[in-house]
């Protein structure tokens, strides 16, 4: 976990997390529209950034540490997980 590529797509996932749930928070939940805003927009960025990032660090650090790095995979995959799971059970 001391390297960026470890905790960069952890700390990306809690991130968006976070936008998620304020913008929840404060301004209720988004009625689903024809045309997709700017945040189902940066969501998708998002996804693509993770995806690169996990792959990036699941190729550079499985051959040298195997253990440590499927632990640590494991959290990135929860974390990724979590603001999936608000768009799929508020249907956005």
């Amino acid at each position: 976990m001391r390297h960026p590529s470890a905790w960069l797509p952890i700390a990306m996932s809690l991130a968006v997390l976070a936008i998620m749930l304020i913008y929840i928070a404060t301004l209720g939940v988004p009625v689903r529209e024809a045309d997709e805003g700017t945040g189902a927009h940066l969501f998708q960025i998002w996804m693509v950034l993770e995806i690169l990032s996990v792959a990036f660090f699941t190729i550079k650090w499985l051959p040298r540490n195997p253990k440590q790095t499927l632990m640590v995979l494991a959290l990135q995959i929860v974390a990724i997980f979590l603001p999936m799971a608000i768009v799929f059970f508020l249907n956005l």
